[in-house]
């Protein structure tokens, strides 16, 4: 897992074979969220076998709402054989602190 700040998380979210992955709340996501970005709960039941689904041929960028939970599920993924983990430091919260853009609902 590579922790990025807001800045770099921006340059790589851009690159074709990254895949970024909200991992908070479906209400959370609904709420807000990076466009493009595919939601699966960290904290959810079915967390583990959505992962496992995924291919680990590519690379993921992975953000919460400030960093923990994103933690938590790179480390996760890179025992499940993921190598290629970006996480969001400071989350969606140090996302909008920067002046990103954001989906809202």
């Amino acid at each position: 897992m590579i922790n990025l700040a807001a800045n770099e998380f921006a340059q790589k979210i851009v690159e074709s074979d990254v895949i970024v992955l909200d991992v908070r709340t479906a209400a959370e996501f609904n709420e807000s969220h990076l466009s493009n970005s595919v939601n699966i709960d960290v904290l959810g039941d079915y967390f583990s076998a959505d992962v496992a689904a995924l291919d680990k041929t590519k690379s993921y960028a992975i953000y919460c709402r400030s960093g923990k939970r994103s933690v938590d599920a790179s480390e996760a993924m890179d025992q499940m054989g993921f190598s290629a983990i970006f996480n969001l430091n400071g989350g969606i919260i140090e996302w909008i602190d920067s002046g990103r853009d954001i989906v809202s609902n």
